[in-house]
């Protein structure tokens, strides 16, 4: 990779988080100019072209990802994840065999602790931050979480030996530029349709998360979950030793037997953790996010005490699940990071015997909302729409026989609907099912704005005498 770099002309194409990290990694690697592209305009990039401005060495271009910025000068392009993979500047780059690779491509050269990678449809970030929490338990310094999770893995570089470890969530728009990534660790968690609007299909869609595996050897490990059958069919491939995770007995991997996290090899079980029921994460879901994570962090040298002790103590991350505020018997939760379907599911399914206002909604992502319709009637008091597909929502709640939906125009209006209408015992749960790009930056800018006002009522309501 340093070949391509040090003393040669290079782009980027994103000034998001992992784009800047992209560009600081160039410039310190030696590159002798980077080019930086972005598609919004000046005034919405205005904290990145400042940070962006101390490189001399850089030239940026906004409002487009003009074609004709490709030239055979180019030694590479990095490209960064949810940037689409069809733009023109890409075709060429390819006729002019100019390598496009990821962010964490560049960042794999330079790291030399073991990665553990973890990808799939839903509970990536969760997984990645309870593996990081047992290897440090475990007593594996140091170890940082990164990649998708919100800590670009270009910023690792140099921060870390090769006596640690690093937990990396990966995208598929991050796994389908890859060369020579190689996780010691590859877990995949799950699949459900998601990202058809970026990949074209599932199939693509696919395809790119199993690019995960491919560079992996008989030395790695490759995690998967068995009850999965698109997932678990991936072992008659993989070169790397498989291990499973399941909420029942596995071959080798973790599992549950009577109500316990059991550990297996081989067939046979080896010693069993903590009772289900004392697992800190909330939900069915997170049942098998726990077993995932031990899973990975057992591969790579975690003991089984450490495991047991964070299962029991490790709380939702932010924006998953994540417990704002109890007010007048009425539990808001913050599931921003929910940003499909299945998530939505699992999220809504996480609080059993409980009726649940749901928000919901945002940028069109080309997913079926049918599925999700289904369980409304279930689990759902009022449903209150917003942003680009709350007429898509609608539709599949009419489909479903769930008529007890009403649109909003924005997530504050939603969540000021929410707190009037919701009664003790109730759930309030923003679990959008979509992205956040039609109204906000990022799905963490939505959930704040949720937090924000669900805090600022119970500072309200405290004011008045009422239980916050």
């Amino acid at each position: 990779m340093i070949e391509l770099i040090k003393g040669k002309n290079t782009m980027v194409v994103g000034m998001a988080r992992s784009g800047l990290a992209a560009v600081e990694l160039l410039n310190r690697e030696g590159a002798a100019k980077i080019k930086v592209t972005d598609q919004k305009q000046p005034e919405q990039l205005e904290n990145e072209l400042l940070k962006l401005k101390r490189y001399s060495n850089i030239e940026t271009v906004c409002g487009s990802n003009p074609e004709e910025h490709v030239t055979p000068e180019l030694s590479m392009i990095v490209k960064s994840p949810g940037v689409p993979p069809e733009l023109e500047m890409f075709k060429k780059a390819e006729k002019l065999e100019i390598p496009v690779v990821s962010e964490i491509e560049l960042a794999y050269a330079f790291i030399r602790a073991p990665l553990i990678g973890v990808t799939g449809t839903n509970g990536k970030t969760t997984v990645t931050a309870l593996t990081a929490a047992i290897l440090k338990e475990a007593r594996i310094e140091p170890v940082i979480a990164a990649g998708n999770i919100g800590n670009p893995l270009s910023g690792v570089v140099g921060k870390i030996s090769a006596q640690g470890a690093v937990v990396v969530e990966v995208s598929s728009f991050q796994l389908e530029n890859i060369r020579k990534f190689r996780p010691a660790v590859a877990v995949f968690l799950n699949f459900a349709e998601d990202h058809i609007d970026y990949h074209g299909s599932i199939e693509k869609y696919f395809q790119a998360k199993i690019r995960i595996f491919e560079n992996q050897g008989h030395s790695d490990f490759a995690v998967l979950n068995a009850a999965d059958p698109q997932v678990a069919k991936l072992s008659e491939q993989l070169r790397a030793r498989v291990l499973w995770f399941k909420a029942a007995p596995v071959e080798t991997g973790f599992g549950v037997e009577g109500g316990m996290v059991t550990l297996y090899k081989n067939g046979k079980k080896i010693m069993t953790l903590c009772p289900i029921s004392e697992i800190a994460l909330p939900g069915a879901h997170n049942l098998e996010n726990a077993l995932a994570a031990s899973t990975a962090a057992w591969a790579l040298g975690a003991d089984p005490e450490s495991i047991d002790s964070v299962l029991r103590s490790f709380k939702a991350i932010e924006h998953r699940l994540e417990h704002v505020a109890t007010i007048d018997g009425v539990d808001y939760i913050n599931d921003s990071k929910g940003t499909n379907p299945g998530a939505a599911i699992k999220a809504l399914q996480s609080f059993p015997g409980r009726k649940k206002i749901l928000i919901a909604g945002g940028k069109e992502k080309g997913s079926d909302f049918s599925e999700m319709a289904a369980i409304l009637k279930d689990e759902v008091r009022l449903m209150l729409l917003i942003g680009e597909t709350r007429d898509k929502l609608a539709a599949a709640a009419d489909q479903a026989s769930f008529t007890n939906y009403r649109k909003m125009d924005s997530l504050e209006e939603a969540t000021a609907e929410a707190r009037c209408e919701a009664k003790s015992g109730d759930v309030v749960l923003l679990s959008p099912a979509c992205a956040s790009w039609d109204m906000f930056q990022d799905y963490e800018a939505r959930g704040n704005l949720f937090k924000k006002m669900v805090l600022d009522s119970t500072r309200t309501v405290s004011g008045k005498g009422g239980n916050s």
